[in-house]
């Protein structure tokens, strides 16, 4: 059944003036008595180890970070560097960032020391919060980053050990409002230096149509989530951490190297019903287990894709072997979570990039900025407002101290997304390539 014109004219975005991502996925949580004591992260490395934490606990660290970084003389609007990979701290820290007002800068812990010098150097960041691996490359720079006070440790390494201890006295959280910046993403770079994408804390809001409806209506009882992604980059940070705690679903971190058995293995561990995967990741996945549920009990519900074309191979595999209809989604970090599919709501048509996701109006437009035909190819693009007028919160706001860039990203209402695509009668796109 085709429901998609129903939900799509329904969705309405409600935004309040004051919103902060620190309290919606963390603090309303651990005041909340049915989630306080409810687990808000499961996690476990590659060596054995295991750790769980409550939205209570959650919420207690969170609070001693703030105490520390504010004895740090950070303020609102600092830049925070967040160099960690899947774990708790990487929680702690993101929720403490954004309760004091700053704006946390996530940088993965493969980034070498000239990749880091480059961010915390163009982002001004004054503290960083990082593992042995991340803070090692940092000491390697360090002599060249005179904005960079303090480098808080989470291991061995750092100026500082993060701070586990209680406060007598929790800082309250900054009132922020929604437009104020929260998270600096820096792109990948691939056609010149790489642009840090300033995001306020409404985007968090803007990116749930995108997770309701990728995820089969996400949150259901009983939803657990995991995902291989990075929680340094958007598909792991705002495809999966930050979204799974808003909704006050638990969601699996995992430190270690993707291997293809083990995510069978923690998928039955934890009894992971979502699951967002890239096509590689699915690709590797089939090969080293055709048939998995002859080996593991899987409790799937939906797939989320993005990243690359899935491939019909792929898609029958996931449909036959893991009993899921996957749904591909696309998006970018400007702009993410604006186009997919949703099987429970419309059908999917294999090897189309899906349609714009209720609360977004999604284009494919030519270089005037006018919408192209069904059956043409444009490029896509998202209006400022969707079809009720309302202005949609996914928006980055601007790319960080490169005004020029961010002009030339927009015709008019629209932003455009460098990437081309054909768009058919029923509204699906189907990627093409990219304009640069």
């Amino acid at each position: 059944m085709d429901s998609y014109s129903t939900h799509h004219s329904n969705w309405r975005w409600h935004v309040p003036e004051t919103f902060n991502i620190g309290d919606a996925v963390c603090t309303r949580h651990a005041h909340n008595p049915a989630l306080r004591d409810k687990p808000a992260i499961w996690w476990e490395n590659d060596v054995g180890d295991t750790a769980s934490i409550t939205y209570g606990e959650l919420d207690a660290r969170a609070h001693a970070l703030q105490a520390q970084l504010r004895a740090l003389g950070v303020t609102r609007g600092d830049n925070i560097a967040i160099a960690l990979p899947q774990r708790i701290e990487t929680a702690i820290a993101h929720i403490a960032v954004y309760r004091l007002g700053a704006v946390a800068v996530p940088l993965t812990v493969l980034f070498g020391p000239d990749a880091l010098e480059y961010r915390l150097a163009n982002a001004e960041v004054v503290v960083l919060i990082g593992n042995d691996m991340s803070i090692a490359n940092v000491a390697t720079i360090r002599a060249r980053l005179p904005m960079l006070r303090a480098v808080i440790g989470i291991e061995s390494l750092g100026d500082a050990p993060l701070s586990h201890s209680s406060v007598a006295e929790t800082l309250p959280t900054v009132n922020t409002r929604a437009a104020d910046p929260a998270l600096i993403i820096y792109t990948s770079g691939t056609t010149g230096p790489p642009k840090g994408a300033l995001l306020p804390h409404r985007a968090l809001i803007g990116n749930l149509s995108g997770m309701v409806y990728s995820h089969n209506l996400f949150p259901q009882p009983g939803d657990v989530f995991w995902s291989p992604a990075d929680w340094a980059w958007t598909g792991g940070l705002i495809d999966a951490l930050l979204p799974c705690l808003y909704f006050g679903v638990p969601i699996v971190g995992y430190q270690g190297r993707f291997d293809p058995v083990k995510s069978f293995e923690l998928m039955a561990k934890y009894r992971v019903r979502n699951t967002f995967l890239f096509p590689t990741a699915l690709k590797a996945m089939m090969k080293a287990l055709p048939e998995p549920r002859l080996h593991y009990d899987l409790q799937l519900r939906s797939i989320m894709a993005a990243g690359e074309a899935v491939g019909e191979t792929v898609y029958a595999w996931s449909r036959d072997a893991l009993g899921v209809t996957l749904n591909e989604m696309f998006g970018q970090t400007e702009l993410n979570y604006i186009v997919g599919n949703c099987n429970t709501a419309w059908p999917s048509k294999p090897g189309a990039m899906g349609r714009g996701y209720p609360g977004h109006k999604v284009g494919v437009i030519d270089a005037a900025g006018n919408p192209v035909q069904p059956g043409e190819t444009g490029e896509v693009a998202l209006r400022r407002t969707n079809d009720h007028g309302e202005a949609d919160p996914v928006f980055f706001l601007n790319y960080w101290k490169n005004e020029r860039a961010t002009t030339e990203k927009y015709t008019g209402d629209w932003c455009r997304t460098g990437d081309v695509a054909r768009i058919d009668a029923d509204g699906y796109l189907w990627y093409e390539g990219r304009s640069d």
